[in-house]
């Protein structure tokens, strides 16, 4: 590779050494990287490669999880049979012992690169501090997936800052986040923030339990993890196993736990605080998004702790500004709900969309004058402490009444027998909106009208009689991003008989089917 490579796309490099060890090669020669996610079908890559403009293709054969063999090389093989396909190819053969399909020209295979390696590096290239690191592709509302650009520079000086403000991070911790390098937390405290600062990070490839739901306590333990970052659905599939799994393993090595890429819960937050860690260490919700970056709410551990209010996402950090907004950009009163905006640029904050700019504007900057509209809706309440209530284009408006989406989940989870839950809004004649639940109950539990009832009667003690649920739906997979994260958009498409969007980051695109026949049979008129 040299400096005339400006664009590289790799793709199906499982989270591990192999992916970190091509990201900080390509960042070192000002070669600018698209990391994919392993777990995407081929339309999904192609999209990507023609999007990037992507010249160098970097892939493995297969990646394994929960004791399968996930085959790649078949997706990558398709995904190269399109108009634009990059130039070059590097494949990491794992699979020794399988010889791979019709390898196309101009094909490299890892090893035998490594073998030719001996005798040429390539000194770091200096860069000028805006120029394009990597790209990220985040959904959008439409077909086509948005490409965040991060720049060399302004990037590492908010993770840099970020890790010292938030997580404390530093050249002692043997840091842990569960997140995938497909995203910005893998990025972000994977790869780039641990190594700045000399920590120790662990790289997992695979479901965190498997091989047995202990699995995570167990590396907790082996590696004498200092301190966690990992997501709400994690929580909450640990949760599935009770406290008594956590307590095979000492677990004492741990001084903080991080918690991102939805609001935490109360109930999750109080199992994790309380049931696992036992009140020995702070576990810290906070809220970022792909563009920031890094954090930019949360709760400042090492300058000094503040009181913890279980579901809030903590107070906007020091150097960033945090307003709630109304749609005609007046400033909201304290628990007045709105729109989350940030007041003015920081380093970290994205500064483009790959070739996009017009869409870049009308996405974060031109919505209201003088602020980034993040997207999501949120509440501050009299103490400063942020409260995100979801997409914005997810509040329930309920007779009248704004209620966040996170609130009424929350709500439902305080029932025993709901492991997950994700709401939406079904139109209704009288109230304008009730609420649609889509539930998925713990092992062992049944679904029946009276749980149901029940469910109901504990979302009304929890919020009031204006959260009416209009019907509950009892079923076995939520729709879900590769990170984790609940895609209420989709629940919202399925009730109301429209497009979904762009799904290509769904985990498993069967759930769409599921949930529409689910739906119309239930409902049919």
């Amino acid at each position: 590779m040299s400096r005339h490579i400006v664009r590289s796309l790799r793709k199906g490099l499982p989270t591990g050494p192999e992916a970190i060890f091509s990201m900080l090669a390509l960042s070192r020669i000002g070669a600018i990287h698209i990391v994919v996610f392993a777990g995407f079908g081929a339309a999904a890559l192609a999209q990507r490669i023609q999007l990037a403009q992507a010249t160098v293709l970097i892939a493995s054969d297969v990646s394994y999880r929960r004791g399968k063999v996930i085959p790649l090389y078949s997706i990558v093989a398709e995904a190269l049979n399109t108009p634009h396909s990059p130039i070059h190819t590097l494949i990491w053969q794992r699979r020794t012992d399988k010889a791979l399909p019709a390898v196309p020209a101009r094909t490299v295979l890892w090893n035998d690169l490594l073998q030719a390696a001996p005798g040429h590096t390539s000194e770091a290239i200096p860069l000028e501090s805006n120029t394009p690191a990597f790209i990220l592709a985040t959904s959008g509302t439409t077909a086509r997936p948005k490409l965040v650009v991060h720049m060399h520079g302004p990037y590492q000086v908010g993770i840099l800052h970020a890790s010292a403000i938030l997580y404390g991070l530093s050249h002692h911790d043997v840091w842990w986040s569960t997140s995938d390098i497909g995203w910005i937390v893998g990025h972000s405290f994977i790869v780039y923030a641990p190594l700045l600062v000399g920590a120790t990070t662990i790289s997992y490839e695979g479901a965190l339990d498997f091989p047995s739901p202990e699995h995570f306590y167990r590396i907790i333990a082996e590696h004498q993890v200092s301190a966690i970052l990992t997501a709400p659905t994690a929580v909450r599939l640990l949760m599935q196993y009770g406290t008594d799994v956590a307590r095979k393993h000492d677990v004492s090595s741990v001084t903080r736990v991080f918690s991102a890429g939805e609001p935490l819960n109360a109930p999750a937050w109080e199992w994790l605080q309380h049931d696992v860690f036992d009140n020995r260490v702070p576990v810290i919700d906070h809220w970022w998004q792909t563009e920031t970056g890094g954090p930019v709410i949360g709760n400042p551990y090492p300058l000094g702790l503040l009181p913890i209010k279980p579901g809030s996402a903590g107070i906007p950090l020091p150097g960033y500004g945090v307003d709630i907004r109304q749609p005609d950009g007046t400033i909201a009163g304290p628990n007045e709900p709105g729109s989350l905006v940030i007041t003015h640029p920081f380093p970290g904050l994205t500064q483009e969309l790959w070739n996009d700019s017009e869409r870049y504007r009308t996405s974060y900057w031109e919505q209201m004058p003088g602020v980034y509209v993040t997207g999501d809706a949120a509440t501050i309440d009299e103490d400063g402490y942020v409260w995100v209530s979801g997409r914005a284009d997810e509040i329930l408006k309920i007779a009248g009444h704004r209620i966040g989406t996170s609130e009424v989940e929350t709500a439902i989870l305080r029932h025993p027998a709901v492991a997950e839950v994700g709401v939406t809004g079904v139109p209704d004649p009288l109230r304008g909106d009730v609420i649609a639940a889509f539930v998925v109950l713990r092992p062992g539990c049944e679904s029946s009208p009276q749980l149901a009832d029940e469910i109901r009667h504990t979302v009304r003690r929890e919020l009031g009689a204006v959260a009416v649920i209009g019907t509950i739906e009892f079923v076995k997979i939520l729709p879900k991003t590769r990170s984790g994260k609940i895609m209420r958009r989709v629940l919202r498409a399925v009730v109301r008989q429209e497009n979904p969007g762009d799904v290509s980051t769904i985990e498993d695109p069967n759930a769409i089917t599921a949930l529409t026949d689910l739906w119309h049979h239930d409902h049919a008129k």
